[in-house]
């Protein structure tokens, strides 16, 4: 009866992004993103005011394994045409964190109540993409297979500053085999959009994770005797820099709660090296 269960809730999730953002805009969906919409892109959002944004692209230019930008929004709009049409972010994310010189102020499910005029939304490339690519190879995501938020991590890394900005690496962490672990880099090394190849596989003390068992986002899962721990720059990482800046306001996605877009992961891949 539960595998029935579990059948028919997933054959009932949206299956586009056009429906997963439908889905969410009504309220009928406020928990994770992950297993929306299979094969659409999923984007990270960090939304700053227009003071900072200029600050902020260099940030992610510096950055690119924990802030790949595939969008940026002009000042006061809420549509990314590039990603999607009908889509608006103020209402389209299952839930949002609103900050306030440095300080989580709310968790709402939308943000036209604290939309600004001078907002500028950025999006950045997020780790489901390369997650399906990974369970197509019949790899094991352990957070999925335990219906958790995958376990992140801020590390000892500390980000190439810009401007105001600056803080440590967020990493995502997956248990996997060392054979796996093998297979996932050549698969996610495909995906340098979506953070691409892992940054530390094995010793999580090496950068400055003390305690698997304690995420600071996300949940903890369990992680084998025969397994090590693979990590993967995080698109989380825009929110340990804002807790270290301290902007005087700022939105940014929940953790796990993401914008589904219009584009297809494939779009995002290169193509395998030949192996000549």
């Amino acid at each position: 009866m539960a595998t029935a269960t579990m059948r028919r809730e997933s054959a009932d999730l949206p299956q586009t992004g056009l429906a997963a953002r439908l889905v969410i805009r009504r309220g009928a969906h406020v928990g994770p993103t992950s297993g929306l919409a299979p094969g659409f892109v999923q984007a990270n959002l960090a939304i700053l005011p227009k003071s900072l944004a200029d600050d902020f692209l260099r940030f992610c230019a510096l950055n690119p394994r924990p802030c790949p930008l595939i969008g940026v929004a002009a000042p006061g709009d809420w549509r990314m045409p590039g990603l999607a049409e009908n889509l608006d972010i103020r209402t389209d994310l299952p839930r949002y964190r609103v900050w306030r010189d440095g300080a989580l102020v709310d968790e709402p499910e939308d943000v036209v109540g604290w939309w600004r005029d001078d907002l500028v939304t950025f999006a950045i490339g997020c780790s489901f993409s390369f997650e399906q690519a990974l369970a197509a190879a019949g790899i094991e995501l352990r957070h999925v297979t335990c219906g958790r938020t995958v376990p992140m991590y801020r590390t000892s890394i500390a980000t190439v500053p810009a401007g105001p900005f600056h803080g440590p690496l967020v990493v995502s962490m997956r248990p996997m085999t060392p054979a796996d672990a093998v297979r996932a880099v050549e698969i996610t090394s495909r995906f340098p959009a979506v953070h691409g190849a892992p940054v530390h596989i094995g010793e999580p003390e090496r950068i400055g994770v003390a305690d698997l068992a304690a995420p600071d986002y996300g949940d903890a899962v369990p992680i084998g005797d025969d397994e090590v721990p693979v990590f993967w720059a995080c698109g989380v990482t825009p929110q340990a820099v804002i807790a270290a800046v301290r902007p005087a306001f700022s939105i940014t996605h929940y953790p796990g709660a993401m914008l589904v877009t219009d584009r297809r992961n494939d779009e995002f891949a290169v193509a395998p090296s030949s192996g000549r």
